[in-house]
């Protein structure tokens, strides 16, 4: 089985958008339209969120590849951090933000969910992903946060290397799974 995780396209937002429903930008569709050029999938899994499902959908249709939308597969909910922008939290709670950089487990953000909620919800989808499509190339269109979340998981890093791990817009990461241990 072979699964590749594909962060959505730019939305034109700057700040944690988490789970607020955006639109992707022009730009957002190219770069998705570009990432997948050429590559090949048998099925899609793709979050709910428009700014992922919209390209999911548009790639099925023009594929021809089965499609399925599974909430599980949204982006980490930030709460009161939603839609604020990163500089005014930065100024306004620097020490609050730096402590969540560097342990989001134990310093998140006001409101936020929980990342053992985070986690058990992305893990149960991989899971069900991994049991229904053993042995298929699964594409899986989801969120920067998602994406970190699972590869800290997968190379059994610990969840304070998210800040680390570049995940630009509509980048393409392989992903093992099952994850060998938890993180």
């Amino acid at each position: 089985m072979s699964i590749e995780l594909l962060r959505h396209g730019d939305t034109g937002q700057r700040s944690y958008r988490g789970q607020l429903d955006d639109a992707l930008s022009e730009l957002g569709w190219s770069q998705l339209r570009a990432a997948v050029e050429g590559r090949t999938w048998d099925t899609i899994v793709s979050s709910s969120l428009q700014r992922c499902a919209a390209f999911a959908r548009e790639l099925s249709q023009a594929r021809g590849v089965p499609l399925r939308i599974d909430a599980r597969l949204a982006e980490y909910h930030f709460g009161a951090w939603q839609g604020v922008p990163i500089e005014r939290i930065a100024e306004e709670q620097g020490d609050v933000l730096a402590r969540f950089w560097a342990d989001p487990v134990n310093h998140p953000p006001p409101g936020a969910e929980t990342f053992e909620a985070f986690s058990a919800r992305l893990c149960s989808a991989l899971d069900d992903i991994a049991a229904q499509e053993a042995g298929r190339r699964v594409l899986v269109v989801t969120h920067g946060g998602a994406i970190r979340l699972l590869r800290c998981r997968a190379e059994q890093r610990s969840y304070g290397d998210m800040a680390g791990i570049e995940v630009p817009h509509a980048s393409l990461h392989p992903l093992p799974w099952p994850a060998a241990v938890s993180a």
